[in-house]
């Protein structure tokens, strides 16, 4: 893992640079403060406070340095919600990687996190009473959904200038029939493509206030009545 190189961001929380993609994993404004911002605050804070359920299904597109499962289990707890937690990564990152990152001394939750970057690969595991982990090591592409799965849906993937090809329609689609009614979809891009196919897909989409360093992110949503 030469080319995967540790940083600090603004907030003070490490990110990771893909020295070949030229590509950091979260903001370098602040990697903390992005993931909450984008994923829990206006994806898993906004569903619950939607729809108060009591246990909620959620697919990760980019489980990278495992920073959104970590937060995801520090709302999960708060809240007392059950959460079944899909996630897709390609390429795992190496053991001296993810255990230098300093997320931990920030949110805690130490042995959590050690336990998700250590569970098993296409296994659920369960992580925490109420918190069960299914690991995909596979791509977007390979990867085979039932219809209606995810209640929500983090899609993390590197920037579309760096993988263009995770954020065409086809696989926009596959997601969408992914998601159940009702369902939420967020992520930190704003491109006016997204936007555009996801509506195609009949989606209702809305535009909002990005995290710091971020003008603008995507919040969509599958009508309820759509299978």
């Amino acid at each position: 893992m030469s080319s995967i190189k540790l940083i600090t961001t603004s907030d003070g929380s490490h990110s990771l640079l893909n020295e070949e993609l030229h590509e950091t994993y979260h903001s370098v404004h602040g990697a903390i403060q992005e993931s909450s911002h984008v994923f829990i605050n206006h994806g898993l804070d906004y569903y619950f406070g939607k729809f108060k359920p009591e246990s909620i299904t959620i697919l990760e597109v980019g489980f990278g340095t495992g920073l959104n499962t970590l937060l995801t289990i520090q709302y999960a707890l708060t809240k007392g919600i059950r959460v079944r937690y899909t996630t897709l990564e390609l390429f795992p990152l190496h053991e001296e990687v993810w255990s230098a990152l300093n997320y931990t001394e920030i949110i805690g939750f130490q042995e959590s996190f050690s336990k998700i970057h250590r569970s098993a690969w296409d296994v659920m595991e369960k992580i925490l009473p109420g918190f069960e982990l299914l690991k995909l090591h596979l791509s977007l592409q390979e990867a085979v959904f039932q219809p209606g799965s995810f209640d929500l849906v983090y899609f993390d993937a590197f920037a579309p200038g760096k993988q263009p090809e995770l954020w065409e329609l086809p696989l926009l689609q596959k997601i969408e029939e992914a998601m159940s009614p009702n369902a939420v979809f967020v992520t930190y891009c704003a491109k006016g493509q997204l936007k555009r196919d996801l509506k195609t897909l009949q989606m209702s989409v809305e535009t909002l206030v990005g995290p710091p360093g971020k003008k603008e992110m995507v919040r969509a949503h599958k009508p309820p009545g759509q299978g």
